[in-house]
């Protein structure tokens, strides 16, 4: 019994850090889960537009720092506040809230996962060989590319986009500018959408969010992507030939 204990304490101490990371986004996520949805969007858009009114500086800064802390804490709800956004501080300027907010979260999460255990993984990837090395090199050899591309695919959950370049030795800066002009377009659509969110609002409808599916927005977004992975299959095809 006593080695059983000895051993949990030893995971306690050499795992903290991960743990307390997990600590946090999961209390976080529990605590402010049910703040953030189309409903209570739509039930308090008085008072948020009363406010923004009265003190529009305290107001962008205050929508910022919600952003930053949702993402940090990765509570689901993400495509509400950037729908906030549009509607708070329409098309232009709102875009340009969201992304700031959305980037300092996800850098929150990059830093927070690379104390936690990025630079023990980064480490141990490293040093390992055969295929988990060559993938990572991979990797670092296109990492401009591959940092944009997760960023543009619609498919690529943004709490994994965060996660990942923290286990492979990203540079913070490099993590930075990639996330806040890889997250525009999307941002942009959905800042438009909830620019229109007044009109939808007094007709007492939901916004067709569906939209983002159509040929004239998603077509290019996947030509994005496809610019972004353009240097990663011109060095696989260069790659071939050379065999």
């Amino acid at each position: 019994m006593q080695a059983f204990f000895t051993s949990v304490f030893r995971i306690l101490v050499d795992y903290r850090a991960p743990i307390l990371l997990l600590m946090f986004v999961a209390s976080g996520s529990y605590l402010l889960q049910g703040y953030l949805n189309f409903d209570s969007l739509q039930e308090h858009r008085a008072i948020l537009v009363e406010f923004r009114d009265a003190n529009y500086l305290a107001a962008v800064l205050l929508f910022i720092l919600f952003y930053t802390l949702f993402v940090a804490f990765s509570v689901p709800g993400g495509l509400v506040l950037s729908l906030t956004g549009g509607f708070l501080f329409a098309t232009f300027p709102g875009v340009f809230y969201n992304m700031l907010g959305a980037t300092l979260g996800a850098s929150t999460i990059f830093v927070a996962a690379r104390w936690g255990f990025g630079a023990n993984l980064a480490a141990t990837l490293e040093n390992s060989e055969g295929l988990v090395k060559r993938i990572k090199d991979g990797v670092d050899e296109n990492q401009w590319s591959m940092l944009f591309l997760i960023r543009l695919i619609p498919g690529v959950p943004f709490f994994l986009a965060n996660l990942v370049p923290s286990f492979l030795n990203v540079p913070l800066r490099r993590f930075v500018i990639s996330t806040f002009f890889g997250i525009f377009p999307g941002a942009l659509v959905f800042s438009s959408i909830g620019a229109g969110l007044g009109d939808i609002f007094e007709r007492g409808q939901t916004p067709d969010l569906a939209v983002v599916w159509e040929p004239q927005i998603i077509l290019p977004i996947l030509g994005l992507c496809l610019l972004s992975a353009l240097p990663v299959l011109l060095k696989v095809l260069r790659g071939n030939k050379g065999i």
